[in-house]
């Protein structure tokens, strides 16, 4: 019995002191106790990072830097720079440190040699006394690929074992394929077509997960229990996963050898008979070497049909326990390995299996699975609850998702980690030595240095929490002397008992301020690194900073529009002037403004616009679309020319937008070259004209606007409900003082005046509705409203609304800048009696709204009063917005 009771009493003591240890083993801990610290930002297309045991964070750019973030300092530099080819999804991709590298400064990265243009290439550098030396160069592996295509993948990663792993994707276009699988096996077209001869072929490194063990002296050898036993024909012994389309992002779980990886899917919205369905991104897990369907299925196995391209004849659907590659592409296998379904898959729209994982684009990736043993017992380790649990992320969506399996290592549950955090286009992550979570946020903008773009680091509190800082600024450039206002607002302890300080270092001559909102006049020209401490009464502290340029004033771009800066009525000719004004460069000249006016046709995707410092080209956003760039760089040679090379060509050549709209639409070969380019007769040739204008604009910038800087303008197409106008004009002056030019950009968007309340740019106790492809608003509550910004109220007259009040009684009233700011019209009380007599008897009937006189530019909302009951099953109902003059 004395035994079992000190048995006991043992078990007790050790129960107990675990908890204490970790009182967050089992209870998940609230979102306050973790921060998100900010250390460095501004980063040129951020791939990976690798975080060292002292806390430095290598990172890597797509346009070959190497950077290096210094803990002890807070300094980040460029330690090494790559001769890359940059173009499309190329360029330097992928890095991983050695697993000895704390002896032998062993750094690989897969990169695209400039010099070598059909393959990418594993190398190994010494990285000595933080640089990156270039001549220590060893090459590992080559791939061979088709320079200039898409999806090159590049992650790498190894396993507890010294294997390095390295994903690559299909290397093949999907726009030639409606956005289904590519598998046009036609010999007249570019191999980027068809990707059996990548992910379905087991004689090629591409579409897969390679698995090798690099040697000290360069080159590899083949692990054991990969996919294809060495000598097996018509197979590649290095390939351990097979038949991915884009698996960007994995990672290899350090107790049991599992690989996780995103597997970046295709675009396809909508299932299609005799195609194949719709698209899905996917997280796979593989617990042994196996095939993974592309280009054959996708998600749950869903199997795609073997179409011939030439006679657009559906012959089968493939199936997965015997995919077939018949391909004359092919060089592997005909039977491959059975297909092994996604762990979590999920479409464009809300997923049926997994909806919590919301809807719109998206960019699977897949973090480490956290083990807290694996980690130092530091204050910042992440706590037992996350023990096991895989980390997602996807880069379209921003969210973070922890996933547990069950034992046979099948999906059990996920959870949003961290939602009340803003996380921009997550690229990478990784666990550091002491238990912190590290995250590479690539920015807004695609293929951009983004300003928002950064490294940050998530710590734990498990006592005592950090402070979460906040720091904003009413101007971050400008001529000097430059006075600025900082504001701390938004920072706060987690711990509200908690007394905090403020310490504001404005990088100038040691100059620091403890108020909380502070105002700084920077005297002289410079670039100045502004940095907030916030320290709470326990000695925690957190940090956030931001740059402020002094120097150079930001031009001033102004568009005097004669007509309604918001619509336009119908086909009028409307005078319009612009003017530029700048500080440091004197007197503009008109003919230094450029000035475009371009029509948008319905179905344009304001996200598009790219970068908020470029003029919105419109033939270069349809190229993009159209996937052009897939054969086509804008300065490099791939499959096709280069467009500033076409642009060079046809520059004085009267007839060439004839001519190249025409080589478009039918395609061609013999000019550039044998390689046949194929022809886009699906584009219409609206698209096609304003695609020449922007190719032969590179060459002659003239080209691609002759809008003077003031003149008339007339309006013609007004049928299209979504087309719209975008006038834009821009000046970049010459910069000043050290500080590189800025670029002013100044648009009106003008609408038609029928607008969808479907499409409100903001909604509260209302939601969107489209039962049987009607789209409308429903007011669920009194109060509710929808908002539609940046409307010109000057020259309406009148709006009239198209309703069905359903069995609610109510009134919409219209008031400008919020919900309840000044009422600019109303409707009178309406219920299903208002219906007027000549409308139908049931439907939609329209009700006129008269709008007082008024020159009021801004946010317009529509508020839904009622004193009557409203709810989801009861709502008033508004589908329709017409603005009259």
């Amino acid at each position: 019995m004395r035994k079992y009771l000190l048995l006991l009493a043992v078990c007790c003591v050790l129960s107990c002191t675990s908890r204490v240890e970790d009182p967050f083993a089992t209870v998940k801990p609230d979102e306050s106790r973790f921060t998100k610290v900010p250390l460095a930002g501004n980063f040129n297309e951020p791939m990976e990072i690798e975080v060292l045991d002292n806390g430095d964070v290598l990172i890597i750019e797509r346009h070959g830097n190497l950077k290096l973030y210094q803990a002890e300092t807070g300094h980040t530099s460029i330690v090494g720079t790559l001769d890359v080819f940059p173009e499309r999804e190329d360029g330097l991709m992928g890095m991983a440190k050695d697993p000895d590298f704390e002896k032998n400064n062993w750094l690989y990265l897969y990169y695209a040699p400039v010099s070598e243009p059909t393959l990418n290439r594993i190398s190994r550098f010494d990285f000595v006394e933080n640089k990156l030396d270039l001549n220590s160069e060893v090459v590992i592996l080559d791939v061979e690929i088709y320079r200039g295509c898409c999806h090159s993948g590049g992650g790498l990663e190894f396993d507890s074992e010294g294997n390095l792993y390295l994903g690559i994707g299909d290397d093949s276009t999907p726009f030639e394929s409606s956005n289904f699988n590519p598998i046009d096996e036609r010999q007249d077209q570019p191999k980027n077509v068809d990707a059996q001869r990548s992910s379905g072929n087991t004689n090629d490194l591409r579409g897969a997960i390679l698995r090798i063990k690099p040697k000290p002296e360069g080159g590899y050898s083949i692990p054991e229990d990969n996919l294809f036993p060495v000598g097996t024909p018509n197979t590649r012994p290095e390939i351990y996963i097979k038949g991915n389309r884009n698996p960007f992002r994995f990672s290899i779980d350090s107790h049991n050898g599992n690989l996780f990886w995103g597997e970046v899917g295709p675009d396809a919205s909508e299932d299609k008979e005799g195609r194949g369905p719709r698209g899905y991104d996917e997280i796979n897990v593989a617990t042994r070497p196996g095939f993974y369907g592309w280009p054959y299925f996708v998600g749950d196995n869903y199997a795609y049909w073997k179409y011939d391209f030439a006679t657009g004849e559906s012959l089968f659907q493939f199936d997965p326990k015997a995919p077939r590659n018949t391909s004359p592409n092919n060089t592997g296998i005909e039977i491959l390995p059975e297909a092994q379904p996604a762990l979590i898959y999920y479409p464009y729209a809300e997923s049926d299996e997994f909806p919590m994982l919301g809807q719109g684009g998206r960019n699977a990736m897949a973090g480490e699975v956290y083990y807290r043993e694996d980690y130092e017992d530091s204050d910042v380790r992440f706590p037992g609850y996350y023990s096991g649990k895989l980390f997602i992320y996807d880069w379209m969506r921003n969210w973070i998702f922890t996933v547990s399996l069950t034992e046979n290592f099948e999906y059990d549950t996920m959870e949003r980690f961290m939602p009340e955090t803003h996380f921009e286009k997550p690229m990478d992550m990784q666990f550091a030595k002491d238990g912190s979570l590290y995250v590479l946020e690539y920015g807004t903008f695609w293929r951009a240095n983004n300003d928002d773009s950064g490294l940050y680091r998530i710590v734990f509190s498990e006592g005592n929490r950090k402070p979460e800082v906040k720091i904003s600024a009413d101007r971050i450039q400008g001529a000097a002397p430059l006075k600025v206002n900082f504001s701390s607002e938004g920072t706060q302890d987690p711990d509200t008992d908690d007394n905090i300080t403020f310490q504001w270092e404005f990088g100038e001559n040691g100059a620091i301020s403890a108020e909380e909102n502070p105002a700084h006049t920077f005297e002289a020209p410079g670039v100045y690194k502004v940095t907030l401490t916030v320290t709470d009464q326990e000695g925690e502290s957190a940090t956030s900073f931001l740059e402020v340029r002094v120097g150079n004033e930001a031009p001033v771009v102004s568009i005097d529009w004669g007509g309604n800066r918001s619509f336009y009525f119908g086909k009028e000719t409307i005078n319009y002037s612009t003017t530029a004004t700048d500080k440091e460069d004197g007197e503009i000249e008109p003919s230094q403004i450029n000035v475009t006016i371009d029509y948008l046709e319905g179905g344009y995707d304001l996200i598009e616009m790219g970068h908020q410092e470029e003029v919105l080209s419109i033939g270069e956003t349809y190229i993009n679309e159209a996937g052009c760039k897939a054969c086509h760089g804008i300065s490099n040679e791939s499959v096709g020319p280069d467009y500033t090379a076409v642009s060079e060509k046809y520059k004085n050549d009267p007839n060439a937008k004839a001519y190249l709209v025409g080589k478009i639409k039918n395609g061609g070969a013999g000019v550039w070259g044998e390689q046949i380019m194929p022809g886009h007769t699906h584009l219409d040739d609206t698209r096609i004209n304003q695609m020449v204008d922007f190719v032969l604009g590179i060459a002659n910038p003239n080209a691609k606007s002759a809008m003077p800087a003031a003149g008339s303008y007339t309006i013609r197409s007004t049928d299209d409900e979504d087309g719209f106008y975008m006038v834009q004009a821009s000046y970049e002056d010459q910069g000043a003082n050290g500080i590189p030019p800025i670029k002013t950009i100044t648009q009106l968007k003008l609408r038609n005046t029928l607008v969808s309340a479907y499409s409100a740019d903001g909604l509260k106790g209302a939601a969107r509705a489209n039962p049987e492809d009607e789209y409308y608003v429903q007011f669920t509550e009194a109060g509710s409203w929808l908002m539609l910004k940046d409307l010109d109220l000057d020259q309406i007259s009148k709006i009239t609304l198209s309703v069905m009040p359903g069995n609610t009684i109510g009134n919409i009233e219209v008031r400008a800048g919020s919900p309840d700011g000044p009422l600019v019209g109303q409707t009178d009380l309406l219920n299903r009696e208002s219906r007027p007599a000549t409308e139908p008897e049931e439907g939609w009937f329209e009700v006129p709204v008269p709008i007082m006189a008024s020159d009021y530019y801004g946010d317009l909302y529509f508020v839904y009063v009622s004193e009557r009951g409203v709810n989801i099953w009861n709502t008033f109902n508004l589908k329709m917005i017409k603005f009259q003059r």
